[in-house]
Order: structure tokens, then C-alpha cells, then sequence
């Protein structure tokens, strides 16, 4: 009996030293799955080691629409989709304020390091992994969310996080905001203070390799300077020189606990907006994360020590070609406006009942109605919903559109765009209709965008790489919802509240059958 309560002891020792003292959480804003193999030859440094040394899936997708930047950052460590989640988008229509809200907008809170109101992750509705691995440790764990945009570093982070920080682009100063403390720690400021960004000013982007040109990043004092930084691969470097300031001011993962670090790297994201998948700058801003990985790797291998370091990959998002480039390649695709919609459902809303203010709050994928207005002529919803419907139908390269009648009771949700439109509807949030273009057409007017349900806007790199972690590619569709329940296994912590994924326990190296480290 002694040796087996010894050995039972031991697994559970044995499980515990392997937990990593520090999680790292990356998403690279807008990372085609497709760039890790266009571009893989060019990569030497921490991609590379990724690639050779994770748990590499290859076919891993978002399921939900619209595919944009809140919805993929809160989706990675809840494992929620929005329809559960509440983050419907980067911003939506608020009924009960008749006002456009942020996923993060908050007017019970301060900036901190700027003036103006405040950011928090209150709109989200569930739980992430890092709230459930501060409740695990009954607070005792550090969660950090570090991004230039704000969605992108507080939804990952949780309701919990000890702070999250970004960066405000014109003036590249780091911001926070009282949902977390009344002012700033000092480090911060400290940070602020020193303008160690100043140092990207006169530095040369170097696109002559990919047969592009050479650009100058203007002075420190130039108004244009944070924008351009950002706009370039120096804002990658930007963000990691906070964060490993971030880390040795917070000593993360070197505390005898678990902390987790959510870091978004948002510059890939605005280069790929101006200039589209398949130009030089997204083909260097790519090599460049390459490197800026691999600094990042020997930062934490000197702090905390890689061994003990779980690092997971993903992206938020993919993005579409840009239309004229398709176009050049006898490829689908185009460009049409908005408006065009919601003035073609207005005018047919007026000409079945009449004069009126119809649309509320219009957006690039949805339309709210002006319920009161309904209520007034003694309409029913559905029945305006669809008229609207077979308006937004008759206009060219429309594809689908949804009212929420439908989507509320799941009719006609038979193959995958319906479905991922499904899971983007939150009941009582969502629009009165979701509609979706053909491949490849886009609202934007110029370079090009994501948000669609296809497959270049949900396809995404997922990788594991550290402690636990069996190495290897693994090539079956997962959904990016799996990611956080595979990281609460791994971390023996509460599944989020609102998962929808399932644990990807191909990728461990304990057996599931293993006792776990404390016993149930």
C-alpha cells in the first residue's frame, strides 16, 4: 500500500513539474496558413523552429462569420463562438443604447496613459483560459494581454488578467485602462517616458529582395511616424521590446507559478490591409516575424528557460486576395460598396410601407432595423425581414443573406457558410440580417480585407510547441475552438464556460489515462 500511494505521489510530482511555469498565447493578425508554406524557405529562426518542433496543424479553421479581428482573438482562448460569446464583431449596433459599440468599449472606465473613456472585456460573456487558470490558482498566477490594438489585448487576456496593454499608433505610447488599476505601474511609464520606439526613426524597411523598394521611416517627431512604424515590420519590434520589458518588470514565468502572456502582433495585419497577400511587404513582414520569433525564444530561454515555456500559434484571421489581383489571374472577385445594399433595401422597404427611417445602424455584413418604427405601422418583424431579404438578394454578386428569424431557429443551415453565419448570431445582439457576398467580392475600396466565411479568410496556423507536447504535423480539419479546451487539459484547469471545441489529445505526450497531479 505505501508503494502505491509513493508512486501515485510521484505522478502527481511528475505531473506538476511538467506544467510550464509560463504560457505564451501568440496570435499574428492576418497569418494565411498558406504563408507558412509560401514563404517557408526563407524562414531560419523561431517559425522555423515552431514548424520542426510543434504540433503543426495544417487545416485548421474558424468557424464563424464575420472572420475579423475581436471575434478571432476572443474565439482563441474561450473556444466560444460569438453566438455564445457575445463578441458579434469590431463593433455593433447596441439596441438598448441606440449606439455603435467596440467589443471593448467601456464607459465605466478611463484610459490610462491618454485621455478618454476606457477599454475592458465586460462585453465578452464567457470565460477564457486565462480566467480560468487565475481561478485554478486562486489568483496567484500573473495573465498579461499585450497588443497595439486594444480588442487584441484584452479579450485574450480574460476578465481577470492583472493588465493589458497597447499602443496608441499616432504617438506611439503604450495605453491601459482603470478596468485594471488606477494609473499605470511605474515600469510602464518608465517605458513611455524613455521613447525607446524613437530608435525605428531614419531605419530602412529593405524591400529590394522581394522586388520591391526601400522605405525610410520618417523622424520622431514627424505626426506620420507611429503610423508608419506600425505599418511596417518595426512594429513588431516595437511590441517586443514592451514585452520583454512586460517580462522582466512582472518576473512572468519565474515565480513558482503558471502566468500566461497573450501577445498579438498587429503590424502584419495593417501591412496585409494596404498591400494584400501577394505583394513584397507581406512576403517580408512575414520573413521579418520569422526572426522577431526567434528573438522572442532567446529572451524567454534566457529569463525562464524554454523547457518550461508552452508556446501556442494562431491567427485571428486570413484575408482575401485583392480583387484586381485576382481579376489579372481570370480569378472571381471585385469590389462593390455598401451602400449599395442598404440603399436598395431602403427603397424597397418604403415602396411596401412607406416613408421612414428603416435602417438604424448599417455595417458591411449586417442590417438593424428600426424596430419602433416597425412597432409604429403595426408591421411584423418577419415580415419586413423578408422584404429586406428579397431586396438584398436582387443586387448583384450577393450570396446569401439571413434574417434573424432564421438564424434564431437554425431553418436552412445545411452546409458550412450557413453554419459559420450561425455561430457569428448572437441572439440578442445580432442584426436583422447577415448577408454575404461571393467569393472574393469585398466592400473596401482599396487594397484589400477579410471577414468572409470562405476558406482564405478561416484558414489559420495552430501550433504547440513546449513541455507535454508531442511533435509532429497533423493534417485532419480542427476547428481554432479547440485550441482552449486542449490548453485548460494541459494546464488541468476549467474547460472556458462557453467552449465549443474539443481537446486535441493527439498532441500529448502524458496519456490521458495518467493519473492527474492532485487526484479526483
Amino acid at each position: 500500500m505505501f508503494r502505491l500511494i509513493a508512486l501515485f505521489l510521484f505522478a502527481g510530482l511528475l505531473s506538476a513539474q511538467e506544467k510550464p511555469k509560463l504560457v505564451v498565447a501568440i496570435t499574428v493578425d492576418q497569418l494565411r496558413q498558406d504563408y507558412l508554406t509560401r514563404f517557408r524557405g526563407e524562414f531560419r529562426g523561431g517559425l522555423e523552429r515552431m514548424l520542426t518542433q510543434g504540433a503543426v496543424f495544417t487545416n485548421a479553421h474558424y468557424e464563424h462569420f464575420p472572420t475579423v479581428t475581436a471575434i478571432g482573438h476572443s474565439t482563441f482562448m474561450s473556444g466560444a463562438t460569438p453566438s455564445v460569446s457575445g463578441i458579434i464583431g469590431n463593433d455593433w449596433f447596441d439596441r438598448d443604447t441606440g449606439k455603435t459599440v467596440t467589443s471593448v468599449s467601456d464607459d465605466e472606465t478611463q484610459l490610462l496613459g491618454a485621455k478618454g473613456k476606457g477599454s475592458s472585456p465586460r462585453r465578452m460573456l464567457v470565460s477564457t483560459v486565462s480566467d480560468e487558470l487565475k481561478l485554478a490558482s486562486q489568483g496567484k498566477s500573473k495573465v498579461i494581454g499585450i497588443s497595439i490594438k486594444d480588442r487584441a489585448a484584452i479579450l485574450p487576456a480574460g476578465h481577470m488578467a492583472d493588465a493589458a496593454y497597447w499602443v496608441e499608433r499616432k504617438s506611439a505610447t503604450v495605453l491601459s485602462s482603470t478596468y485594471y488599476f488606477n494609473d499605470l505601474p511605474g515600469w510602464v511609464k518608465q517605458f513611455n517616458a524613455q521613447r525607446s520606439v524613437a530608435r525605428y526613426a531614419g531605419q530602412v524597411w529593405d524591400l529590394t529582395p522581394y522586388g520591391g523598394t526601400k522605405r525610410t521611416m520618417p523622424a520622431a517627431d514627424d505626426p506620420k511616424f507611429g503610423d508608419t512604424v506600425a505599418m511596417s515590420p518595426f512594429g513588431n519590434d516595437m511590441l517586443l521590446d514592451f514585452l520583454e520589458t512586460a517580462v522582466d518588470a512582472e518576473k512572468l514565468g519565474q515565480r513558482g507559478v503558471t502566468d500566461l502572456l497573450a501577445v498579438s502582433f498587429s503590424s502584419n495585419d495593417v501591412v496585409g490591409h494596404e498591400w494584400g497577400p501577394d505583394y513584397p511587404e507581406v512576403r517580408s513582414i512575414t520573413v521579418a516575424t520569422d526572426r522577431q520569433f526567434e528573438r522572442l525564444f532567446r529572451f524567454l530561454d534566457e529569463r525562464v528557460g524554454m523547457r518550461n515555456v508552452l508556446v501556442v500559434l494562431t491567427a485571428d484571421h486570413g484575408v482575401a486576395p485583392v480583387p484586381e489581383v485576382n481579376q489579372a489571374r481570370k480569378m472571381p472577385g471585385g469590389r462593390m460598396p455598401a451602400k449599395v445594399i442598404q440603399e436598395t433595401v431602403t427603397r424597397r422597404l418604403t415602396e411596401e410601407f412607406g416613408e421612414g427611417k428603416w435602417i438604424l445602424s448599417p455595417s458591411d455584413h449586417s442590417l438593424y432595423f428600426n424596430r419602433q418604427l416597425i412597432a409604429e405601422k403595426k408591421l411584423r418583424l418577419e415580415q419586413v425581414q423578408d422584404v429586406a431579404l428579397a431586396a438584398a438578394l436582387s443586387v448583384p454578386r450577393v450570396a446569401r443573406v439571413y434574417t434573424s428569424e432564421q438564424l434564431t431557429r437554425g431553418t436552412a443551415m445545411a452546409d458550412i457558410v450557413s453554419r459559420r453565419v450561425r455561430n457569428g448570431y448572437h441572439e440578442t445582439r445580432g442584426a436583422d440580417l447577415m448577408i454575404v457576398l461571393e467569393p472574393y467580392w469585398m466592400y473596401s475600396s482599396s487594397g484589400t480585407t477579410h471577414g468572409s466565411p470562405y476558406n482564405y479568410d478561416s484558414h489559420v496556423p495552430v501550433i504547440f510547441m513546449g513541455p507535454g507536447i508531442r511533435t509532429g504535423v497533423y493534417r485532419r480539419t480542427i476547428a481554432v475552438n479547440d485550441i482552449a479546451p486542449t490548453l485548460a487539459e494541459l494546464l488541468e484547469v476549467e474547460t472556458p464556460s462557453g467552449s465549443a471545441g474539443r481537446v486535441l489529445a493527439e498532441i500529448f505526450q502524458r496519456s490521458t489515462s495518467e493519473p492527474l497531479s492532485g487526484g479526483h
